[in-house]
């Protein structure tokens, strides 16, 4: 049995344990992770291979599952074809994909290759949720990996771009956006680890993605105000406001969960922020941890389906039905209107997701301003070439070469 073949029956195998999970398992990614990293048998190479392969399985996941139960060996040379190119996957590729036609970087034409719709490689409800983002030009964005992207926190790029030449990596600057950075190898970007780096150690650039970088930066933020976090995570976003904010400004980041703030913690000692400070729970009263007065400005950057970020996670394609839109939704307006009092007069209410679904996003601030009519939205400082609509501003992968965001202003005018 050649190296090849045994490859492809150890990916079947593979496939026979997750399969059942591809369509029910929000933690499916991590359930990847574990399968693969448990196998001793498997070096970095090797799950570097494993790992494309399954992504791309659950990314084509409706052009596969029937080849799956007929003809498993025609599925795994279709996932190879599909597979991007890499180190690890090239000996693969181009051995089970002899007789297929070239790869088009067209996904359209890759459809029409195996007799595919494009339409079936997203729910049903995007259509009415986001319908910009069916267009050619979108579906192809959200088909590809995503790329790597950096924020650069001191100073510029030189150092980092010294460190990581010998490795083959190289950075390029963001037209739109002068402290974003995108990685690139010859290869994969993606597969390019910088956080062992010198420069990540010390503080110098943090991984976030361009889009997310957008969220803050389309905003009129000034030094020396004071900003709550509201649902910080590890805080990708509450450290780039903290250097929005400066040295004269603060930022208290609150999340519910423990571990998350616990993450944070570590990456504000390491970016060497003295102006963030966690908060395990909020003081009481209307105005929260900010004092009479209230803050400056609230980020909700809620807890969402997900949508837009497909590229990294497309198992949530097959998880997310309309009504997780409408609890999501839900629980949005409650947290809007849970952190709309901390808001000082003449401050702004800063709500994002990473969603790309309206139910989420333009309903969720509508609904918010004809309950709270002392709330006006804002349009955004900076669009980046997007359409800022009203209200808000949508953030999609294809022009900037992004995850999926929306982002909205929500000014408390008294």
């Amino acid at each position: 049995m050649s190296l090849v073949t045994s490859q492809r029956e150890t990916l079947l195998r593979l496939t026979a344990t997750l399969r059942p999970h591809f369509r029910t398992d929000r933690t499916l990614p991590s359930r990847i992770r574990a399968l693969l990293s448990g196998d001793r048998r498997f070096g970095s190479r090797d799950r570097r291979l494993y790992r494309e392969l399954l992504f791309t399985t659950v990314r084509f996941l409706p052009w596969l599952e029937g080849l799956l139960d007929t003809d498993p060996a025609r599925a795994a040379a279709t996932v190879a074809w599909l597979s991007a190119e890499t180190p690890a996957t090239r000996a693969f590729r181009a051995e089970l994909t002899i007789g297929f036609p070239p790869k088009a970087e067209d996904l359209f034409e890759r459809a029409a290759a195996l007799g595919r719709e494009v339409s079936s490689l997203v729910p049903a409800w995007l259509a009415a949720e986001c319908p910009a983002a069916l267009a050619p030009e979108e579906m192809n964005a959200l088909h590809r990996r995503a790329p790597l992207w950096l924020r650069l926190q001191a100073g510029d790029a030189t150092a980092l771009a010294r460190e990581i030449g010998d490795a083959g990596v190289r950075l390029s600057s963001c037209a739109v956006l002068p402290e974003a950075v995108r990685a690139t190898t010859p290869d994969d970007a993606s597969e390019a680890d910088l956080t062992r780096t010198a420069s990540y150690l010390h503080g110098d650039f943090e991984v976030q993605d361009l889009g997310s970088q957008m969220v803050l930066a389309s905003q009129e933020i000034l030094p020396g105000e004071r900003w709550l976090d509201a649902c910080a995570g590890a805080g990708g976003k509450t450290l780039q406001l903290a250097c929005m904010l400066g040295k004269e400004g603060r930022v208290d980041a609150y999340d519910v969960r423990s571990s998350a703030l616990d993450e944070l913690g570590e990456r504000v000692a390491r970016a060497g922020l003295e102006n963030v400070r966690t908060l395990r729970e909020l003081p009481g009263g209307p105005a929260g941890a900010a004092g009479s007065e209230g803050y400056d400005g609230i980020l909700v950057d809620a807890p969402c389906s997900g949508s837009g970020t497909w590229r990294r996670a497309p198992h949530l394609k097959w998880l997310t039905t309309p009504d997780d839109l409408i609890r999501h939704a839900e629980r949005q307006r409650h947290l809007l209107a849970a952190f709309a009092p901390m808001v000082r007069a003449g401050g702004n209410l800063l709500y994002s997701t990473c969603s790309l679904a309206r139910t989420e996003n333009e309903e969720v601030a509508k609904s918010f301003l004809e309950t709270h009519s002392d709330f006006e939205p804002l349009p955004p400082a900076r669009d980046f070439g997007y359409d800022s609509g009203a209200p808000g501003l949508a953030i999609l992968p294809a022009l900037h070469d992004t995850d999926g965001f929306y982002v909205v202003a929500l000014h408390r005018a008294r």
